[in-house]
């Protein structure tokens, strides 16, 4: 992690959404935190990740979320350079699904 993103505030911000519960918390806390366009630009990042992962073209994910290039371009350089999050939240999200 870039030392200039860790500091007490994201450490408090971070340790606060760790708190909640399930995802009526999560509407209520992140409406309360961030506009409605924040909340969507954050879920569009997203559900671009998962679409790179599911190997489509830049052009069907533009059509399927509205996303520009620059944004698909920037979640596909941190799906191949960044620390692996968006697989590890795939993956918990799929494991998530099968226990159920």
């Amino acid at each position: 992690m870039k030392n200039d993103l860790k500091s007490g505030a994201v450490d408090l911000l971070f340790n606060s959404i760790l708190q909640l519960k399930n995802t009526d918390e999560c509407y209520e806390f992140f409406e309360d935190l961030c506009t409605v366009h924040e909340i969507q630009s954050l879920a569009q990042r997203l559900e671009v990740a998962k679409l790179l992962k599911d190997k489509e073209t830049y052009a069907a994910i533009a059509a399927k979320t509205g996303a520009s290039t620059a944004t698909i371009s920037r979640v596909n350089r941190s799906l191949a350079y960044g620390n692996d999050s968006y697989t590890m939240i795939f993956d918990r999200l799929g494991e998530e699904t099968n226990d159920k």
